[in-house]
């Protein structure tokens, strides 16, 4: 039995790469807002990994294809630990998997975020793909876009930038950002006039130029497909996940 294990911020990819790969696994979405601390994050997977285990979390694949958290009314069967492997589409994100281990198996891409996946055209086993002093922009939706996402929530998801003024808070989180770049996935309308102006006004708040870079949807191609070569790690039942697991 296999289930995806999707941050929000990657449903639209993994959704995608599970039509042009003519696969069909439940998907089990997390909301992206737990990265704002790691250890809630990791938490949350936990849980998550746990729930489909016991049933708690039963799969729904016709709500799992709409990209919606396919939780429905009723227990689903205890599912054997031995025959569940997790897709993960997220990154190491922060810690979020560092020593954790889980009764099943367990594949993950073996980069630091999101961003990085998205990054990645080719097979190369390269965990960070940013560029140092560049924020990116890859969502659909200008809406939805997530670079200033601790700017506008006003830092009140961490308790460490509470009290601080907007100015320093600027300066914290983007005083070394120099640019802003979208990232063409081939699935955002990332040339298209109401989305370029959007990105505009992104970079413009955090004074930044706004540029593109060459993006793909191949990692969760090939997470969803089996293909998992040395972009991504295969966490065996019991396997503790650790920080070496992802940067060689």
């Amino acid at each position: 039995m296999t289930v995806i294990l999707s941050c929000s911020s990657l449903i639209e990819y993994i959704n995608a790469a599970q039509q042009a790969m003519g696969t069909d696994w439940p998907v089990v979405v997390v909301d992206r807002s737990h990265h704002a601390e790691p250890a809630e994050m990791k938490q949350v997977v936990k849980e998550t990994i746990e729930g489909i285990l016991s049933g708690r979390i039963p799969l729904d694949l016709d709500s799992s294809a709409a990209g919606q958290p396919n939780v429905s009314a009723e227990q689903s069967a205890v599912v054997d630990p031995a025959d569940l492997t997790v897709l993960v589409a997220m990154g190491f994100c922060g810690g979020s998997w560092d020593h954790v281990s889980f009764p099943c198996r367990v594949v993950i891409p073996r980069t630091d975020d999101c961003i990085s996946i998205l990054l990645a055209t080719d097979d190369q086993y390269i965990p960070n793909r940013k560029e140092l002093g560049h924020l990116y922009l890859y969502e659909s939706d200008p809406k939805d876009f997530s670079a200033l996402h601790l700017l506008r929530d006003g830092g009140t998801a961490d308790e460490t930038y509470r009290g601080m003024s907007s100015e320093d808070l600027f300066r914290y989180w983007f005083g070394n950002y120099h640019a802003m770049d979208i990232i063409d996935t081939g699935l955002n309308p990332c040339y298209e006039v109401p989305y370029v102006e959007a990105a505009q006004k992104e970079a413009d708040r955090i004074n930044a130029d706004l540029g593109y870079a060459q993006g793909s949807n191949r990692m969760m191609e090939k997470l969803v497909s089996g293909r998992w070569d040395d972009q991504f790690l295969v966490a065996e039942p019991g396997h503790v996940i650790k920080h070496s697991d992802f940067f060689d």
